[in-house]
């Protein structure tokens, strides 16, 4: 399982926490100095059913430098997966994929639901 996290992130801290708390077994992927490649964030994008905009770390300061919020709407999905493998502050986190489940952000009940 793969963990994908920015350590000095408190929602990322808080999840990495509790995957350690419940014993779950995973690889820590700083997502700063490993950004996710085109290929995989379309791949995660796919198996999660989620829409492309979850992967949009919205709250995020590159996020609103580059006025995503109004421009975002009118990229398609192929600029929109271009734009988060080029810069992974802008990836939400934390994020896990395992097999065929991707999670993106960290709430506890669907981390419970999905992992334990």
């Amino acid at each position: 399982m793969l963990f994908i996290c920015y350590p000095k992130c408190s929602t990322c801290q808080k999840a990495k926490k509790w995957l350690d708390e419940h014993n779950i077994k995973y690889t820590e992927r700083h997502i700063a100095e490993e950004n996710p490649s085109y290929d995989e964030l379309k791949k995660w994008h796919e198996t999660s059913g989620l829409p492309l905009k979850r992967f949009f770390n919205t709250s995020g300061s590159v996020y609103r430098e580059l006025q995503l919020k109004d421009r975002l709407a009118a990229m398609s999905e192929e600029e929109q997966l271009q734009l988060l493998s080029e810069n992974g502050m802008l990836v939400k986190r934390p994020m896990i994929v395992k097999d065929d489940t991707v999670l993106v952000g960290f709430k506890e009940a669907e981390w419970t639901e999905k992992l334990i």
